[in-house]
């Protein structure tokens, strides 16, 4: 597989964000929600002592963006299994049953689509009490439907092919060709989408937070990083700019990855018709 170099600084940058932000959690003393109260109400612009400089608490905005990395990596990768399990699950029993099971699913994804995902999310998280566990379930819960309607399609290309008749004319059981012969031949596709999707639930639980319905101060999340720079926008821009930067690099990196997968998922369909 050819990886552009976009998608090598990609694979990198999330690397290091991986290391650093899980690695803080060796350091106990480096505490992002830690504050100055000489520095309360005086952000401090970068210095060598603060890379990033410092918020209206005085609290690093370096080690408060890291802590943030670790929560935006936590949601975008359990939300986007949440929504691939149920994605797929659907997509394969619509796609390899059909009938009335497949109208069935396919009208209820289509309700589903049908509700923009923002106010759907929204309106669940007013429901509930604001809470990390809360937004990861209810982002996976809200983002399956694109899944399910691209593994069915999949599925229903794969029952024509004819390894699945002779699977069939074999003896074998349904279950033994959905998982052993068609499963497989679904996972490339998916993970495609699943990198897309983690950019989705960065940005969905950036905006939650913004909106005081997602990761509760003093937890650091960029996305209440960016809320509590508001009023600092002119005075101090780095409160703003290094979580936004952050937000930004991490959904075009993984746009930038999905990119590369998707060419070489082409280029292999390519090949297969050709064989």
């Amino acid at each position: 597989m050819k990886i552009s170099v976009l998608g090598r600084l990609s694979i990198g940058f999330f690397i290091a964000l991986f290391l650093l932000s899980f690695g803080l959690l060796l350091f106990p003393s480096l505490d992002p929600t830690a504050f100055d109260p000489f520095y309360i109400g005086n952000p401090e612009a970068p210095s060598w002592a603060h890379w990033f400089g410092t918020d209206d608490f005085g609290r690093d905005i370096l080690l408060r963006c890291l802590s943030g990395a670790r929560i935006s990596l936590l949601v975008g990768i359990v939300s986007v299994l949440i929504s691939v399990f149920l994605g797929v699950w659907v997509g394969l029993v619509s796609g390899f049953y059909g009938g009335w099971v497949d109208a069935v699913l396919m009208r209820f994804v289509d309700i589903m689509l049908g509700i923009p995902s923002l106010f759907l999310i929204l309106t669940i998280q007013v429901m509930l009490s604001p809470s990390i566990i809360n937004v990861i379930v209810v982002i996976g819960l809200t983002s399956w439907m694109g899944v399910a309607r691209m593994v069915r399609s999949e599925v229903l290309s794969m029952r024509e092919r004819v390894f699945i008749t002779a699977a069939f004319a074999r003896g074998f059981s349904n279950s033994k060709v959905l998982f052993k012969h068609i499963l497989p031949h679904t996972l490339l596709p998916v993970i495609v989408a699943a990198m897309l999707g983690m950019g989705s639930a960065i940005l969905a639980e950036s905006v939650l937070s913004f909106l005081g319905l997602g990761v509760q101060p003093p937890h650091a999340s960029w996305g209440n990083m960016l809320e509590n720079s508001l009023s600092f926008m002119r005075d101090a821009p780095w409160m703003t700019v290094c979580p936004g930067l952050l937000i930004t690099a991490s959904v075009l990196g993984l746009n930038f990855i999905g990119d590369d997968m998707r060419a070489y998922l082409n280029v292999r369909e390519r090949v297969d018709a050709r064989a």
